[in-house]
Order: C-alpha cells, then sequence, then structure tokens
C-alpha cells in the first residue's frame, strides 16, 4: 500500500494526518504536483492511495476513512454529517477564501467569507458537552476538518476573529504529534505561502454571491415592489393550462423541412457526437450525449428557437474493418447493417433527430477533401516519414486498431494502436510494448512510410485566440475547458492525417492516393457532409458564423478532436466555417 502526496497541498495534510493519527503502515511517496498518478483519470489528481488489491483512492476524505477504519475506527452517524458538510459546505468556502489570500494576496479579506461556516462550527461545539466533534476521542470527522482548517486557523494575520469553542477544539487536536508531524511535513514551516504553487495551478473559484445582488431573503428597499400577488385570475389561467396541456399551447411543434437560419431569431445548429457504426448501440451510448442533446433540443425548441438537431454513424476507420472481418462481410456491408440497427434504436427512443445520416456519402468525400486541398493550399500540411508496425504476414501497416499491446504508460495489456482505453492517453503504435497484429496475432516489423500531418504548431495562435473568446463568452462544460487546456500547456504538435488503409475517404493528392484520412481528420466533417445530405443549403448552417450558434454534445474523451483537432482544420481552410460555441462534455 502506498500513499502519493504533494508539498503545500492542503488535501494531502489530511491524508497525511490520519495517517499518523491511526499509525496505519503505509508507504508515502511525495511527488510534484503535476504527477499523474492514477492512471484512468485525465488529469492529475492527489492525493492518492493504491490499496493492496491495485485499486486506487483519489478523495481525500475517503482516503481517512480507510485509514480510521482500518486502524478499527468505523465511521458513525454523526462522523458522516460533519463530513457531508465539510465537502458541501467548508470546502467551497476555504477554496476561496486560499484563493483570495494566496494567490490574490488579499488576506484581510479571509474574514468575511469564513465567518458563515465558522459561526457554524462554533454554535455546534458550545452546544455539545464533547471535546470533540462525535464523542470523547479523535474522530475522522475531526482529523478532516482540523487539517481543512489548519492553514488558515494556524495563521494570526487573517484575524478571523474569537471562535472561542473552535479554538478550543482546534488545539485539543493540534496538540497531537501526528497532526503536528503532519502540517510540517506538507507546509514546511511556510505557512500559506507553501501553498501558493498548489493554488496558482487550480481553477479560479466562482463566487457565491455577485456583489450587487441582495440576498434572496432580504427585504426589498425602499421604492421597491414586494412581494407580487397574483390575481383570481391569473390563478384561473394557470389551472386550465395545467389541465390542457400542450394542446392550449399557441407554440407551433410542426417542423418545417429544411429547417435553414431566419433572421432575426436565435439560430442553434446541434450535434450530438457521432456513434461508431461497428455495434448495436447501447444505454450507456444514449445516455452519454444523445439523451443530454435530445433534451437541449426539446429545450430549445419550447423556447421558439430556431434549431436543427443533427447526428449520424462513424463509418470509417479500422473498428469498421475488424467488425467486418469478424462478421465476413466487406465494411459496406457492415456500415449498411448496423447503420440501420442505430437508426431504429434511436427513432424507438424517440430522440429529437432532425436528420440521422452516416459517414460513407459522397458529400463526406466532397467536403472533406475540400478542407484538405484549402488546408494544402494555405500552408497547414506538412509531409513526414513515420514508421510504422506492419505485418509481414497480412502484408499490411498496422494503423490503430490493427494493432493490440501493452501500453507504454500504464501497462495495460490490450492498449490500441492510437490510444489506450484505460488510461486515454495517446499513443504511436511503434511505442506499444509486445505489439500483436490484431488478424494473425503474429509480431509486426518496423517500417517507414511518408505521411501528411496537419501543422498544428502552425495554428495554435489563431487557435488560442478562437479560444479564448469561445470558452469565455459560450457554455463549455468544466472537464471540456480543462481536457482543452492540458493540450494547449503541454504545447501542440502536428498530427498524423493520413493511414495506410483501404477503408476511409480516400487522400486526393497523387503522392498519396493509396491512403486515406484519419478517422478524427476526417469523422468530424461528418457533421457538416450529413447537413449536407439533409439540404442542399447546409452552407447557410456551416458557413455563417455571424448568425448561427454551433452546440457540440459529446463523452469527454473526444472533446481534443472536437476542441482542437476539427476548429484547427477549419480555422486552416480559412472558408468562413461556423466553429462551436458550445461544448458539453459528459
Amino acid at each position: 500500500m502506498k500513499l502519493f502526496v504533494s508539498e503545500g497541498n492542503p488535501h494531502c495534510l489530511k491524508v497525511l494526518a490520519a495517517l499518523e493519527v491511526t499509525g496505519v503502515h503505509c508507504g508515502v511517496q511525495y511527488v510534484n504536483h503535476e504527477e499523474k498518478v492514477v492512471p484512468f483519470l485525465s488529469r492529475p489528481t492527489l492525493p492518492a492511495l493504491i490499496l493492496p488489491t491495485g485499486q486506487h483512492l483519489f478523495s481525500s476524505n475517503a482516503i481517512c476513512r480507510y485509514f480510521f477504519e482500518a486502524n478499527g475506527q468505523e465511521c458513525n452517524d454523526l462522523s458522516n454529517q460533519w463530513l457531508e458538510w465539510e465537502t458541501t459546505v467548508l470546502q467551497p468556502t476555504l477554496h476561496q477564501a486560499l484563493h483570495m489570500a494566496v494567490v490574490q494576496g488579499k488576506g484581510s479579506e479571509v474574514s468575511g467569507v469564513l465567518q458563515s461556516p465558522l459561526n457554524f462550527l462554533d454554535q455546534s461545539l458550545s452546544k455539545g458537552d464533547m471535546p470533540h466533534l462525535t464523542g470523547e476521542s479523535v474522530s475522522v470527522a475531526d482529523v478532516i476538518l482540523w487539517a481543512a482548517l489548519y492553514p488558515v486557523l494556524s495563521d494570526s494575520s487573517l484575524a478571523l476573529g474569537e471562535h472561542k469553542s473552535v479554538r478550543a477544539w482546534f488545539d485539543r487536536v493540534a496538540a497531537m504529534h501526528g497532526c503536528q508531524s503532519a502540517a510540517e511535513k506538507v507546509l514546511q514551516g511556510k505557512g500559506l505561502q507553501a501553498m501558493k504553487s498548489y493554488m496558482q495551478k487550480q481553477p479560479v473559484p466562482q463566487s457565491f454571491q455577485c456583489r450587487d445582488t441582495p440576498p434572496c431573503n432580504s427585504s426589498p428597499a425602499e421604492g421597491e415592489e414586494g412581494e407580487r400577488v397574483v390575481s383570481e385570475e391569473e390563478m384561473e389561467a394557470a389551472a386550465l393550462t395545467w389541465r390542457t396541456g400542450l394542446t392550449a399551447c399557441s407554440l407551433s411543434t410542426e417542423k418545417q423541412h429544411p429547417i435553414l437560419p431566419e433572421e432575426g431569431t436565435r439560430n442553434i445548429l446541434l450535434t450530438s457526437a457521432l456513434p461508431y457504426v461497428n455495434n448495436v448501440p447501447h444505454l450507456g451510448n444514449i445516455i452519454g450525449c444523445v439523451l443530454s442533446a435530445d433534451v437541449f433540443s426539446r429545450y430549445g425548441r419550447l423556447r421558439g428557437w430556431n434549431l436543427l438537431f443533427v447526428c449520424g454513424t462513424d463509418e470509417y476507420g479500422t473498428a469498421t474493418e475488424n467488425k467486418a472481418r469478424e462478421e465476413g462481410l466487406t465494411p459496406q456491408q457492415i456500415c449498411d447493417k448496423y447503420h440501420a440497427v442505430h437508426a431504429s434504436i434511436y427513432k424507438w427512443f424517440q430522440i429529437d433527430f432532425d436528420f440521422f445520416g452516416r459517414t460513407t456519402t459522397e458529400k463526406q468525400t466532397e467536403i472533406a477533401q475540400d478542407i484538405f486541398w484549402r488546408l494544402h493550399k494555405n500552408g497547414f500540411l506538412v509531409e513526414d516519414t513515420v514508421e510504422q508496425l506492419r505485418c509481414e504476414h497480412c502484408q499490411r501497416f498496422l494503423a490503430d486498431r490493427f494493432v493490440e499491446g501493452t501500453c507504454p504508460h500504464c501497462s495495460y495489456p490490450e492498449a490500441r494502436g492510437d490510444q489506450c482505453d484505460k488510461c486515454g492517453r495517446l499513443i504511436n503504435a511503434v511505442e506499444l510494448r509486445e505489439p500483436q497484429c490484431k488478424v494473425c496475432r503474429q509480431t509486426p516489423i518496423i517500417r517507414s512510410s511518408k505521411h501528411l500531418f496537419l501543422d498544428l504548431p502552425k495554428l495554435e495562435s489563431q487557435l488560442e485566440q478562437w479560444l479564448e473568446k469561445s470558452t469565455s463568452t459560450g457554455d463549455w462544460t468544466l472537464n471540456a475547458k480543462q481536457i482543452t487546456r492540458s493540450w494547449i500547456r503541454d504545447g501542440l504538435k502536428p498530427r498524423c492525417i493520413t493511414r495506410d488503409l483501404q477503408w476511409g475517404t480516400p487522400v486526393p493528392h497523387p503522392d498519396f492516393k493509396e491512403k486515406v484520412f484519419y478517422v478524427w481528420f476526417d469523422a468530424p466533417i461528418g457533421y457538416l457532409s450529413i447537413t449536407a445530405n439533409y439540404t442542399d443549403e447546409w452552407e447557410k448552417w456551416w458557413k455563417n458564423p455571424q448568425q448561427v450558434e454551433l452546440y457540440n454534445f459529446m463523452a469527454k474523451d473526444n472533446v481534443p478532436f472536437h476542441s482542437v483537432v476539427f476548429p484547427c482544420s477549419l480555422l486552416g481552410a480559412q472558408d468562413n466555417y461556423t466553429l462551436v460555441n458550445h461544448l458539453v462534455a459528459t
């Protein structure tokens, strides 16, 4: 069992204090804040505990509970109540207070932020006749709350007020050698300044209330209206609407196709991530991003927005070829078979698509090749020779899902040639350890092959300018922002957009006529081609950023391709494309 912590991380103070107090035998390793210990998380998370079973705990409170329970101290109902309060009330307040004191240098304002939770804790302690939160002895709740409050209560410059009961309880817990030892290890005797590096990497906390907004329970100011009295007629109208339902609603629910952008109204172009065609969709696919997009679509139509909702099956790529081989069919037959299955299932669930298309169409080839030639003309494509795995038995290069091996990052034994499903890291096939051909299971050799790359570094400044505007004015979920930031922070690298395969959109360049486009360059263009198969006037949606708002719904694994690679393709094409304004990732 090993515990990973970092200096200056307030959450690590909790787990070290719990470890010291309980005396549980566990190795401790100090790492930097950016160390990725938990392989299946998309971003670094500390503290982290690796259990003897190989499982990971990465919640500081869960780790503390584990140490106490391993020492024979079960968590009772009162402890659970305190831990819930610490998580939902105290921690958000502390995060704001620490950001103000450590990052902004506004220590004098911290007192006002912390008064409410400190008053609550003080009153709770003063009412009881117990020396600790849950009884006569120190519990997991005492250690967690003490460690959470230690950075602010141990700094006299913050002037947090008396709170006599809190101070007495705090000093009793602090007198334990284990707690003091943990504080010294994490803060190194530097107090709040020890946390500066950690806090600077954390997201800016949201204010709990705008400064100019009065509390919801405040009395109206003089001259303002008080509580509005509902008239008898309004109550009768509300009751009638409830009884009759939508039948009395004046808003038309009939769709007039094709739906096109209109002047003077809000025009919403809505997509949910294109599902792979090679399997029957399950509830996870629908819940992941289809259902949320469907709910948003219905909401938008009820609001009277002019909304077009498109989706379709993603039909190119090695996954389709593998499925065809398994079933003894051609890739096109597999696509035809499973596209019909997808369409019927979504229809049965009454998903509100305006058009459900597919990517194996002439429009897909036409639009993808046009974007390719524009990128080529504008100097955003580069040639390079890359090393690839080749199966001599099958006489083919092993791109993406045609090869499996051990992940070089997390040692997962079934990583693919483009990505590891366990840790989520993107990899090159030649980096796999002990690679095997997916078809014949023989060991491939390394051979060189010439390919085309999208020059992402050359487009990086344009991308950053667009991202700054889109993320600040649009609705981007937190994980969408974080995943995108991590790609930008690490620096963009040229991205290969061609593959040595037969199944895919053909590359039109004469020097690369034996190749097809990489599915993650090609697939997002499917949104455009599916719209083009819906209406010949598709450009009114996709080349109209002045009038159209684009919403993308997807799972978090798809974020970098929709927030970095695809926007770079459209920016580089320089053809006034509509770029995503709102990115919702679950």
